[in-house]
């Protein structure tokens, strides 16, 4: 997608952290905006300050959870707009701890935002994205996790892999549509994913902070990336149909580990 200038882009966990970032660089470009949150204060308060800076923009409410909200939100996109033409299936949530210490509340509460969000954005979207005839391209906020998975993280890197795995897959079978699909796969970003227990619903653990366990600090982590040069970087990637977007350099040595590991497990095979 060379221009973005005119484009329709939805967002999801579009009022902070990567989402909002990434609103702002596709504004300052002349896409139009539909920012999708669960937040209702968060989302109101990004729609104005993108209003006042310029940008086409309409803030909907959206459990990315629910099928049925993403496809009210599909159909806001469309009503308002008229068209769709960038997805960017963005909201996610992460809890901290050794898996066998994970319960049951754990992993639905990761699974349905990080995987069945991502899978309802393909649903909803994806075939009015080939019905418009107008290419497009859609995109997943994974995390490094999904690459090289580490210790007490296990429901978000379990999670995120799938939605790699979604991307690659999505890719290969939109491709003769003139859609592209592009994977973020960050380390550390300044975000809340931290916090994002303040949107846990009660019935799946409710929003009781977290207790964080002693983690390998720094050793999979990286630096700490500004999210601004992250959401420049996401619509960049778009421009180049990039499949994967690989926010820090330091990701590669761990690419590399992992590969030496599977390189040497072929010497075992039958």
């Amino acid at each position: 997608m060379d221009i973005i200038e005119g484009k329709v882009a939805v967002i999801t966990g579009g009022a902070s952290g990567i989402g909002l970032a990434t609103a702002r660089s596709l504004a300052r470009q002349g896409a139009k905006l539909v920012l999708a949150d669960i937040e209702a204060p968060a989302l109101d308060k990004a729609v104005t300050e993108l209003k006042a800076a310029g940008a086409e923009v309409i803030g909907v409410r959206a459990d990315v959870s629910n099928r049925d909200s993403v496809a009210a939100l599909a159909d806001a996109a469309w009503n308002h707009f008229g068209a769709v033409h960038i997805v960017f299936n963005n909201a996610g949530v992460a809890v901290f701890g050794p898996m066998q210490d994970m319960t049951h509340a754990d992993w639905d509460w990761t699974m349905r935002v990080n995987v069945w969000g991502p899978i309802h954005g393909v649903e909803v979207f994806v075939p009015r994205l080939i019905a418009q005839g107008q290419g497009g391209h859609v995109l997943f906020t994974a995390s490094f996790a999904g690459l090289i998975s580490n210790r007490d993280l296990g429901p978000y890197s379990v999670s995120k892999a799938a939605v790699v795995a979604m991307a690659e897959c999505l890719a290969k079978d939109v491709k003769r549509h003139g859609i592209g699909v592009s994977v973020l796969c960050p380390m550390r970003v300044e975000t809340r994913i931290d916090e994002s227990f303040r949107n846990r619903p009660a019935e799946l653990g409710g929003s009781t902070p977290i207790v964080y366990p002693d983690k390998e600090s720094g050793s999979l982590e990286g630096r700490t990336l500004p999210v601004a040069g992250v959401g420049d970087l996401v619509v960049d990637s778009i421009k180049r149909n990039d499949l994967y977007i690989i926010t820090h350099k330091e990701t590669e040595t761990f690419l590399e580990r992992r590969f030496d590991r599977l390189k040497a497990a072929m010497a075992h095979a039958l």
